[in-house]
């Protein structure tokens, strides 16, 4: 294992310690930053200056309080400290060592599907930017023609979602976002157009406060969802406006549970009579995830049965882009995951195997995380063997994915299975979610 240049750069002994490995898969900096001081010798400022944090702030972590979550911090700490990025659920670091063929040392990446994964990175990339040029400033007119270029522009660069962790995509749909500010600002146009551009503001609010999201910033998460209910009742979208508040409510549910709930049922009600199609069923299994969380069996079941009524209707209007994911495959892992958190294995785990059977590698941070909702309710149905085998291939599939989320979502699982670590099954998956 090579190592950047940092004074601060953690042993390779002591990265190989079992407690250091499984401080990193937790994401628990504080015990990394005490097992570095105690069995590697660096001290607390030397992480806080290569880590680029207070050293107040690496004191009190490695005394057990707060956490770090978002990309940005827990990259910089894997720099800082030369930690190579699968240990902590990232790509691989700029600086690790590669073979003589080129491919990262990590042999967890060698399936090809990483390499696959940034050559659409790439491809959507350079589609999704080719479109609608210039930006910002630069455009002083907005009519029909650009509007529509700025609208498909904000579709194709959603697709890296499909694809790529928030950590990934945030810096992309920000910039597009503060673009769309400036135009808003800047431009002249209609007042019709004017309100398609509030509008659109209000979307790529949404689509950039997800991958802060997902990328494990929920203070940006939270003003960006917020900056987009505004955008979205100025232009009178009730639509965005409402699944403003079902992003809120997803934010919520770790933290809020109440307050989530009264935001899913209230993405809803701002909707309306508009919540058809997929938007309306998008709004609607999102209420039912509120309500499974809560324990609402009865409310769960009304608004799945919601979802799959709503999606159908609504065929004279147009699908809006950010809801066009929407069909009854999503539904349908929607309905095992709520079911899984209910408890009832005999729904959730043929309805979650079938549908995850179909899903493509590429979209393998969508495909982990579902499949932690598997291997809870196989753990739960007492199929323990089931369950390692299902956490075995989530961390092939987290592999090089910029996203906290799968990784965060299989925790609990992994931690029930330590119960069962004699079984052969189980002990290679702990080992191999150390390492």
């Amino acid at each position: 294992m090579n190592s950047t240049n940092s004074s601060a750069a953690i042993p390779g002994h002591v990265l190989k310690r079992g407690d250091m490995r499984d401080a990193l898969a937790r994401h628990d900096f504080g015990q990394v930053f005490a097992l570095a001081r105690q069995w590697g010798g660096i001290s607390y400022s030397r992480i806080a200056a290569a880590c680029q944090i207070k050293p107040e702030r690496v004191g009190s972590l490695a005394r057990g309080i707060g956490t770090i979550a978002s990309y940005e911090k827990i990259a910089a700490i894997a720099d800082g400290l030369a930690i190579p990025g699968h240990m902590l659920g990232l790509t691989p670091r700029l600086w690790e060592t590669r073979t003589a063929g080129g491919t990262p040392d990590n042999p967890r990446d060698g399936d090809g599907t990483m390499l696959r994964r940034d050559i659409f990175k790439t491809a959507a990339i350079s589609a999704g930017l080719a479109i609608g040029l210039p930006l910002g400033g630069s455009i002083r007119k907005v009519d029909t023609t650009r509007l529509g270029l700025l609208r498909q522009r904000t579709a194709t660069l959603r697709q890296l979602d499909n694809i790529l962790g928030g950590g990934d995509t945030f810096p992309i749909y920000l910039r597009e976002y503060q673009a769309t500010r400036r135009i808003i600002r800047d431009a002249i146009y209609t007042d019709s157009i004017g309100t398609d551009l509030v509008s659109l503001l209000a979307e790529q609010a949404q689509q950039a406060g997800w991958a802060a999201f997902d990328a494990g910033d929920q203070d940006v998460a939270r003003r960006l969802y917020e900056e987009s209910q505004d955008a979205a009742r100025q232009a009178g979208d009730k639509l965005l406006e409402g699944n403003a508040y079902a992003f809120l409510a997803y934010q919520q549910l770790g933290t809020d549970l109440p307050t989530a709930v009264k935001n899913a049922d209230a993405s809803c009600e701002a909707a309306g009579d508009t919540a058809v199609g997929s938007a309306g069923a998008l709004l609607n299994e999102r209420r039912a995830w509120a309500h499974a969380l809560a324990g609402n069996a009865k409310e769960t079941a009304a608004a799945l049965d919601r979802a799959r009524e709503v999606i159908t209707q609504g065929n004279d209007r147009p699908n809006p882009d950010w809801s066009a994911w929407v069909d009854d495959t999503e539904l349908q892992i929607m309905t095992g995951r709520c079911w899984t958190e209910l408890k009832r294995p005999l729904r959730a785990v043929p309805v979650l195997k079938t549908v995850l059977a179909g899903f493509d590698d590429t979209y393998a941070r969508d495909k982990a995380l579902y499949s932690t909702w598997l291997a809870a309710s196989y753990f739960d149905a007492g199929e323990i063997e089931e369950c390692a085998a299902t956490a075995d291939r989530i961390l092939d599939l987290t592999a090089g994915v910029a996203s906290v989320r799968p990784r965060q979502q299989l925790a609990p699982v992994l931690m029930k299975l330590q119960d069962h670590k004699d079984l052969p099954e189980v002990a290679a998956v702990l080992e191999k979610a150390r390492g």
